[in-house]
């Protein structure tokens, strides 16, 4: 019987129980999967401790790889053997077999590998709407990215390296400071040393900056405000930190006539157009090199409860997967 992780209680890596599950038959409009590889990302700790609650028990993961073995009777876009990889809900990559809805796969094309593709689609497409949709970053401009040497980081900056902005990256420590130059980063700052606001402020010549990615939250949302020009746009999307306080907008936000958005994967990438176009690109710019991606490690589907404390513990420098056990 195929395994999976399920959590009954929101907790610490604890609550993540590897048992067995009946896998039924796929629905009229859904896809049965054998899981190759699977991502792990920073939100499913979020998932998994309770600042998103679920429904529980609940299954729990986003992303991941594998071959099709069964199509529901409406399938149009995928056959039995096919590769593909997925992203978005409902939760439950960390498992062997899986049903999941037509729409939310793509096609693998020739190239990619399995490994790859699983490790980079929540991440890959992130970068994709933040960098393209959310704020549409151009040639010569200095940007920041926060939490540079992360998994999303490893992507967005090289993406953002390739089409020309100038890259300010930060990192927690300083062992994180090469990593985040070969991402792209130009300039890389330790925000738990040195005023990172006083710094963005010196590189730009006190003129500010017209965007702020920001996927830490808590601990950098302020200085962050301090780093932007009048009429720039924060863009927080992610809390690794910790999530933001209430927003006093008179303090942060009116002063400068900033934006300030929370962007989600869920809104950016709803529907099959959005979906393709963002995989489609991505694919792309891993093809051609232009994103080099290195998995940083690979853990065991039985060992999802140290992923989840390396993942916390910030040990992770990059992409990386679990894969299911043989």
């Amino acid at each position: 019987m195929p395994k999976s992780i399920i959590i009954n209680n929101h907790g610490g890596p604890e609550v993540l129980e590897l048992k067995d599950v009946k896998v039924n038959q796929p629905g009229p409009k859904d896809i049965k999967i054998r899981n190759l590889a699977i991502g792990l990302n920073y939100i499913d700790t979020y998932h998994r401790s309770g600042l998103y609650k679920l429904k529980l028990p609940s299954g729990i993961g986003m992303e991941g790889a594998g071959e099709v073995i069964e199509i529901g009777s409406e399938v149009k876009n995928f056959n039995k053997g096919d590769k593909i990889a997925y992203s978005q809900m409902p939760l439950g990559s960390y498992s062997e077999e899986r049903i999941i809805p037509e729409k939310i796969a793509v096609r693998l094309p020739e190239g990619v590998d399995e490994k790859i593709a699983a490790s980079i689609m929540t991440k890959g497409l992130t970068s994709h709407y933040l960098l393209f949709k959310t704020y549409k970053a151009k040639a010569g401009e200095t940007i920041l990215f926060h939490a540079a040497a992360g998994g999303v980081g490893q992507i967005f900056c090289q993406w953002a390296k390739s089409i020309g902005c100038k890259i300010i990256g930060t990192v927690g420590s300083d062992s994180k400071i090469e990593v985040a130059k070969q991402n792209g980063c130009d300039f890389v700052i330790n925000y738990n040393k040195d005023d990172f606001d006083k710094k963005v402020m010196e590189i730009t010549e006190n003129k500010g900056l017209p965007v702020v990615y920001d996927g830490v939250g808590k601990a950098t949302f302020e200085k962050s405000i301090n780093c932007l020009r009048p009429m720039g746009m924060m863009i927080s999307f992610g809390n690794a930190s910790g999530p933001l306080d209430p927003i006093n907008v008179k303090k942060y936000i009116a002063h400068k006539s900033l934006f300030f958005t929370r962007p989600g994967l869920a809104d950016y990438g709803a529907g099959r157009d959005a979906l393709e176009e963002g995989a489609d690109l991505l694919f792309k710019q891993i093809k051609f090199g232009k994103i080099k991606i290195k998995i940083f490690k690979e853990y065991a589907l039985s060992d999802a409860r140290k992923s989840h404390e390396d993942l916390e513990a910030r040990k992770i420098l990059g992409p990386a997967l679990l894969i299911p056990n043989e």
